[in-house]
């Protein structure tokens, strides 16, 4: 159903089914109508890395709430824990903001992807917004070159962020975690990026009734507003100018390009009456 061939688009605007035949599903909050059709489970090959892990381990069987507990917990109390044991109470409040943007960005993810499912948009947007774990490649990008920062350039400047965080001899320990909240960190980062970028091509390629129109809306406004939610690392970075324009940098292009996946895609909408309502 691409731009193409409009004589598909009109067929799934009157019949209200996507291109896999699915019936379309109403933007409804969950418990709020329970006569409407569930919104469609994930299936692997179609879900985040992140979803993926949390229904693949074996034997196990916790609820996405849960999960998201025992992320923020584990590395918190990690955080708390060695702050303690090593004194670096400077870097516990660091820590605590990077461990609380890292869990919220489990939150959107997860908050994206069930608009996108309950849109029932393409199987071909699905597939690159899900399946094709560009966002992971993007964020090992992203944590190589933070890294490379931290362990190659910002060691000759005055106040490397290292020392401000751990100490001038930082413990094993506090590194590793260190380490492993900011790959947390470049992980969610890397998701928002091929987000909005998918975003924009699925609006640009794409038609879409009202209701698909709301719920993936609603999906781009998750990702532009956990974009805004990094600005919280920024009082951290002030004597970093390069970190602090990357990630400044950051948000004002995932704000950009999803603004303008937004435009797009009220303006391909199969209705000529305006949506202004995002609620269910």
């Amino acid at each position: 159903m691409s731009d193409s061939d409009p004589g598909d688009a009109e067929s799934q605007s009157e019949s209200g089914v996507s291109d896999d035949g699915a019936a379309v599903v109403d933007d409804v909050g969950e418990g709020e109508n329970e006569s409407a059709p569930p919104v469609p489970g994930p299936e692997y090959g179609e879900t985040w890395v992140y979803e993926s892990i949390i229904g693949a381990l074996p034997g196990v069987d916790i609820s996405e709430r849960l999960a998201l507990a025992i992320q923020f917990t584990l590395f918190e109390a990690g955080v708390l824990a060695l702050a303690a044991v090593y004194g670096l109470w400077d870097g516990a409040l660091a820590g605590t903001v990077a461990v609380f943007v890292a869990t919220t960005g489990s939150v959107e993810m997860l908050r994206i992807s069930k608009h996108v499912r309950r849109a029932d948009p393409p199987p071909a947007y699905r597939r690159l917004l899900f399946g094709s774990s560009i966002e992971v490649v993007l964020g090992v990008l992203a944590f190589v070159a933070l890294v490379t920062y931290l362990f190659v350039l910002d060691p000759r400047s005055a106040r490397p962020l290292v020392t401000e965080l751990l100490g001038s001899e930082p413990p094993l320990a506090a590194t590793y975690l260190t380490l492993l909240v900011l790959w947390d960190l470049c992980y969610r980062i890397g998701t928002g990026w091929w987000a909005s970028v998918a975003a924009l091509w699925r609006s640009a390629s794409y038609r879409f009734s009202p209701e698909q129109t709301r719920s993936l809306a609603r999906a781009d406004l998750e990702t532009m507003g956990f974009g805004f939610l990094q600005l919280l690392l920024v009082p951290f970075l002030l004597d970093h100018t390069l970190l602090l324009v990357a990630v400044v940098g950051h948000v004002l292009a995932i704000a950009t390009v999803t603004s303008l996946s937004l435009v797009v895609l009220y303006r391909r909408t199969e209705t000529e009456a305006a949506i202004t309502n995002l609620s269910p």
